[in-house]
C-alpha cells in the first residue's frame, strides 16, 4: 500500500500530526508521498516529496477541515483515489476521524480493516466549462439586498419560477453544508438524488425539492441588469447574467472515502451539537 498525505498547512497543530503520521508510517515501512506545500512546512522528508496532482498513492489522508477535503478531492477524484480524511476543521461534515483517534485508525487501515465509500458528485456545465462539484453549486446575487429571477427546469419540464436571494443545487454530501442551512433536507449519501434549494424565496410556495440523480437540472437567469454569481464547492466563482444558463448533470466521477463503519446519522448527530 502506498500513502500520500495531504494537508491545512496554516494551523501548527495540523503539521505537527502530519510529522507524527509521517514517522508513524515510516516506522511500519510503508511507501509515502507527501504534498510539496507540507514538505516545506515540516521543512524535511524532502526524499518523499510530491505535487498533489502527480500522486500515484493508493490511499491519500487528508488532514484538514471540510474545505481541504473538497480540495483534494477536486484534485484527486478523476484517478479515483480514496481519501482518509482527519478534522482538523471547525466541525468537517466530510472528514472520518478525530485526530485523538488518528493511529487506531491507521492500525485498522494497514490491517486493511476497512471499505470505500461511494459518493455522487455532480458536474456543473456553463459557457463550454464543466466544473465536478462533491458538495454543491450556489447562485447568488452580485449585489447585496438585490433578489435573482430563475427559471429551473428538470429534464426540460419547468418546475419553478423563483424570485429569491440565491439557489443551491446539492448532492447528498452537500446536504449538512449550506443546504442545510437553508432550510434544505439531511439526505442519507447512498441516496442518488440532487436536492434544489432556494435561498429566502419571495414566495411561500416555493419549496427545496428532491430530484433524480440523472436529471437534467437547468437554471436560467430571467431578469435584466441583475447579475447572478455561482460558486462551485466554495472554491470557483463565476458571473452570469440575462438570459444565461447552468446545466446540472450526475457526474461519471464519484468520489471515493475511506470509512471504518457506516456511522452517518450518529455523525451528523454529534457534529450538529458540537457546532
Amino acid at each position: 500500500m502506498k500513502i500520500g498525505i495531504v494537508s491545512r498547512t496554516d494551523k501548527k497543530e495540523a503539521v505537527e500530526l502530519d510529522r507524527s503520521i509521517v514517522k508513524y508510517l515510516l516506522e511500519n515501512n510503508i511507501e509515502i508521498e507527501i504534498d510539496s506545500m507540507l514538505v516545506k512546512e515540516l521543512n524535511e522528508f524532502s526524499e518523499y516529496e510530491v505535487s498533489i496532482d502527480n500522486m500515484t498513492s493508493d490511499i491519500v489522508l487528508c488532514v484538514g477541515g471540510d474545505g481541504t477535503v473538497l480540495h483534494a478531492q477536486h484534485i484527486l477524484s478523476p484517478k479515483k483515489i480514496p481519501l482518509l480524511s482527519i478534522n482538523m476543521g471547525t466541525v468537517g461534515f466530510l472528514t472520518e476521524v478525530d485526530p485523538e483517534d488518528i493511529f487506531e485508525c491507521l492500525d485498522q487501515l494497514l490491517n486493511y480493516d476497512f471499505f470505500i465509500e461511494e459518493r455522487l458528485q455532480l458536474d456543473v456545465f456553463f459557457d463550454n466549462e464543466q466544473i465536478t462539484v462533491l458538495n454543491e453549486l450556489v447562485i447568488m446575487t452580485s449585489q447585496p439586498a438585490k433578489m435573482l429571477d430563475l427559471r429551473i427546469s428538470v429534464d426540460e419540464e419547468l418546475v419553478d419560477e423563483v424570485r429569491a436571494d440565491g439557489l443551491i443545487i446539492s448532492t447528498p454530501s452537500g446536504s449538512t453544508a449550506y443546504a442545510m442551512s437553508a432550510g434544505g433536507p439531511i439526505v442519507d449519501p447512498r441516496v442518488d438524488a440532487a436536492i434544489i434549494i432556494p435561498i429566502c424565496p419571495f414566495k411561500l410556495n416555493t419549496r427545496p425539492k428532491i430530484v433524480p440523480a440523472n436529471s437534467t437540472i437547468t437554471v436560467k437567469f430571467m431578469k435584466e441588469n441583475k447579475q447572478g454569481v455561482a460558486v462551485l464547492d466554495g472554491m470557483l466563482n463565476k458571473e452570469f447574467d440575462f438570459l444565461d444558463e447552468i446545466t446540472v448533470k450526475k457526474s461519471e466521477n464519484a468520489a471515493y472515502f475511506v470509512r471504518f463503519k457506516n456511522n452517518f446519522y450518529n455523525a451528523v448527530n454529534n457534529k450538529l451539537i458540537v457546532g
